[in-house]
């Protein structure tokens, strides 16, 4: 490129004719064309409407500023949001616009620099965290009503614990505090508060804050560390976080129970103002006493009411009403008995002499026909049983000569030892045995007291 210069600066002094407005303006576009360049700067007067062909800002430091455009195609395909104020790095070449003699810079690449990539980076994982719902209000866990005992997770000896304490002990001093002293700055920031969140999530308290005070947007990056996020979407317990001033929002502030603008305004959020709370005992208190008060003197009234009614004054006004219908019903009831007790006494005997005259007529019907069968069933039931008369003779010896009686009338004895099991074998038993010998008449219970003829 300084060859190219001193090329013009040769060519010029050599050629004494001056040059039109139109060539010397080419001349320098074609230079400025061939110069490619990474420039960083702060985005201003962004003009951006859809309308246009082109994206047009100021690309400017503290000492300069550079008018850039770039094309609609390739700014849509970038899918990033400028804002006035973004800091930039840009690629691209110089033009000329010779028709105003504007020189401008040609923007092809544009990436976000500095604090504009770190917001970039939070909101592609804000996205991805909101999709898969960490920053739903269903998930978010309600506040308790005044804790007894709280959690403060934050630098012990930054300005946010000081503010903190102070407004806890002015609106609620009856309330416990355990503090979680942790690192709120630094790349082991993220970490060391993860581990003060579940410490604080096991200890007695009843609700978590998390705060740390203002700061730049890189200063504030521990909060917006994904794993810390989804700690505070896993606690059991809620989280009430006060971080940095208004205009931050982390991604601990979106996934928190409560998100407050500061410290100060987080302590606010988890504890009433005493004061405030004594007014509405107050009120609450007076407004019992009046309630007590009506009710007392309703009772009271409607005591006195009973007391004078005819309940209370009339012994027989609560049956009086019930005497007249009573009486009638006594009276149909002396009417309907003896009348009732008559027809059935007279349909009971009207009953049992139709029996009596049906049974009669049937026990004579069946007699006749006992009569006229009686004979032929004796003759068939002797003659059915005369076949059988010597089998069972037979059969009824067959039996007595096997019966174990027979046996034992003609003196033999059936032994069984304590099992009641029969002896077959005097290797059944041993000395001391308890037995029982049955006889033809009765039995006997013995005593083994010698074994004779055993195998042994």
């Amino acid at each position: 490129m300084i060859q190219d210069y001193a090329y013009l600066e040769a060519n010029q002094a050599a050629n004494t004719e001056p040059l039109s407005v139109s060539a010397a303006l080419a001349l320098a576009r074609q230079t400025l064309e061939q110069i490619s360049l990474c420039i960083i700067g702060e985005i201003s007067d962004l003009s951006d409407n859809p309308r246009y062909k082109a994206v047009y800002f100021t690309l400017a430091d503290q000492g300069a500023a550079l008018p850039c455009l770039m094309w609609r195609s390739s700014f849509d395909r970038l899918g990033v949001q400028l804002k006035s104020g973004m800091q930039v790095e840009v690629r691209g070449r110089f033009s000329l616009y010779a028709a105003k003699g504007r020189m401008q810079f040609d923007v092809r690449e544009l990436n976000l620099a500095g604090e504009g990539r770190l917001r970039a980076q939070v909101a592609q994982l804000a996205a991805t965290l909101r999709a898969q719902g960490l920053m739903d209000e269903a998930r978010k866990l309600p506040l308790p009503g005044p804790p007894e005992c709280l959690a403060l997770v934050t630098s012990p000896r930054g300005k946010a614990v000081h503010d903190v304490l102070r407004t806890l002990k002015r609106r609620f001093p009856l309330m416990q505090v355990l503090l979680f002293g942790v690192a709120v700055e630094g790349k082991e920031a993220a970490s060391g508060i993860i581990q003060a969140l579940k410490a604080a999530e096991s200890s007695r308290a009843e609700v978590i804050v998390l705060v740390r005070g203002g700061g730049s947007y890189e200063d504030l990056m521990p909060f917006n560390d994904e794993a810390l996020a989804r700690t505070i979407d896993s606690l059991k317990k809620p989280v009430v976080t006060g971080i940095g001033h208004e205009p931050d929002t982390s991604l601990a502030d979106m996934v928190a129970s409560l998100r407050a603008s500061t410290p100060t305004a987080a302590a606010e959020a988890v504890v009433p103002d005493s004061a405030e709370l004594l007014t509405v005992l107050a009120a609450r208190d007076s407004a019992l006493n009046s309630g007590l008060k009506r009710y007392l003197e309703r009772a009271r009234h409607q005591l006195k009411t009973l007391q004078h009614s005819a309940v209370f004054t009339q012994e027989r006004y609560l049956v009086a009403q019930y005497s007249l219908s009573l009486e009638q019903t006594a009276q149909r009831l002396d009417r309907a008995i003896p009348a009732g007790l008559l027809a059935a006494l007279a349909w009971t005997r009207a009953s049992a002499q139709r029996l009596r005259g049906a049974g009669a007529a049937l026990f004579s019907a069946h007699k006749a026909v006992l009569q006229h069968l009686q004979p032929g069933l004796i003759h068939g039931g002797t003659a059915l049983t005369h076949r059988y008369d010597k089998a069972i003779i037979q059969a009824a010896a067959s039996l007595e000569s096997l019966s174990p009686l027979a046996v034992l009338s003609r003196g033999y004895a059936l032994a069984y030892d304590k099992n009641a099991r029969i002896l077959l074998s005097a290797d059944q038993v041993e000395k001391g045995d308890q037995i029982q010998v049955n006889l033809a008449q009765g039995s006997l219970k013995a005593q083994v007291t010698a074994i004779e003829g055993t195998q042994q």
